[in-house]
């Protein structure tokens, strides 16, 4: 995290957990953000200084205001206010990494050859949360890197069963 977007983040966490309101702000981060994905110039339109301040935060009323709740809307308000409009990706995904550490969720990174069939991901996923002791969502990617086997990056770890690192430490037994 950056530490201005995190510091944002932060305080739109607890802003929403004092409200008891983590689910709905994290639901309407995800709308704002496929919105931004969706319209990349939007984020240059309400950065962009020759338009008045105002007529900016009349934008972000007018495409968000029946769409996600007032203290979403007044979260980009401040950052259209403050200049800091082209940090909310990085904000909300900060965000949700706060959000999934509350609810004890963990992200796996799984890197496989081929892709995993739904029982080994079941299986797989299985492990990991009696490893990690959490809730796991898994984010499973094929790639033409890895020869053979996973990769998984979890909770800061990396756990590889690639066929390259199996040879790699062959290798490291015959030169010794």
């Amino acid at each position: 995290m950056t530490e201005t977007s995190k510091e944002y983040a932060e305080a739109l966490f607890a802003l929403a957990a004092e409200e008891n309101k983590l689910d709905e702000v994290k639901k309407d981060l995800g709308v704002v953000l496929s919105q931004f994905r969706e319209n990349p110039a939007y984020a240059d339109f309400l950065a962009c200084p020759n338009i008045p301040v105002n007529e900016r935060l009349g934008a972000i009323d007018e495409a968000f205001g029946d769409a996600v709740c007032e203290y979403v809307i007044s979260f980009l308000k401040i950052l259209c206010q403050k200049g800091s409009i082209h940090s909310v990706y990085k904000i909300i995904l900060d965000f949700d990494d706060l959000y999934k550490a509350s609810k004890g969720i963990a992200t796996a990174r799984v890197i496989s050859a081929v892709a995993l069939k739904a029982d080994e991901k079941e299986k797989l996923k299985a492990k990991l949360e009696k490893l990690c002791g959490k809730q796991v969502v898994m984010e499973c990617i094929r790639s033409s890197s890895v020869i053979g086997g996973i990769i998984v990056y979890v909770d800061g770890r990396v756990l590889d069963g690639s066929l390259k690192r199996r040879l790699h430490d062959i290798k490291e037994v015959i030169d010794k």
